[in-house]
């Protein structure tokens, strides 16, 4: 299996639905296997989300970027995405990987309870946040950098989501994670590829 991405761009209907996504996915993608792009969209039924990430795959091949599909096990197996990232709601890791056959795993958690339990039902990385308070989750309450430091002692990858900017990237990388994944600080970038790059940095310098 190849290695687990850094940097996970994930989408919502909003950013899906902008006339220049394709053009700002393959500005992402530029930046290989380092970088993974979600399809995700939760008002989308399966043949929509199916659309979506074989437009991803498209634009991901060429730069040997990674394809997740958020929630649907089911939809990430039929496009040949590399893996699938689950909330609370969706199937379990094991019953997700079952579906999915080989690819990446991984759970979305909110406090070390839910983290231990990922962990314990197969879950090959963990997505923790928001670690800041963020505009894509107002009125959710940040959980901090500790959250992560007791995560990342679990023994499974960290990537940290959640207000994440290049300043931010730093700390969390210093508090464990192995990557961080963002929604605006990527897709509504005014230079995405060099805001890719600018996530990327405090993994990318430390090689």
């Amino acid at each position: 299996m190849r290695p687990l991405p850094r940097l996970h761009a994930v989408t919502d209907a909003d950013v899906i639905a902008a006339p220049d996504f394709g053009v700002r996915a393959a500005a992402i993608a530029a930046a290989g296997p380092a970088v993974a792009l979600h399809a995700r969209d939760r008002t989308a039924g399966g043949a929509e989300l199916a659309r979506v990430a074989a437009r991803l795959l498209a634009l991901a091949r060429p730069p040997e970027a990674a394809v997740f599909v958020n929630g649907r096990p089911d939809v990430a197996a039929a496009a040949g995405a590399q893996g699938v990232q689950l909330a609370a709601g969706d199937l379990s890791p094991a019953d997700a990987r079952l579906v999915l056959g080989p690819g990446w795993v991984g759970r979305s958690v909110h406090a070390v309870g839910e983290a231990e339990t990922a962990v314990a039902e197969g879950a090959d990385f963990l997505l923790v946040g928001s670690v800041y308070e963020t505009a894509t989750h107002p009125g959710r309450a940040a959980v901090g950098l500790g959250l992560v430091r007791a995560a990342a002692t679990l023994g499974r990858p960290v990537i940290a989501i959640g207000g994440i900017d290049p300043a931010r990237a730093r700390e969390v990388r210093d508090a464990g994670a192995y990557g961080v994944a963002a929604i605006g600080a990527l897709w509504r970038a005014a230079d995405p590829a060099a805001a890719t790059l600018a996530l990327l940095a405090p993994w990318t310098e430390a090689s």
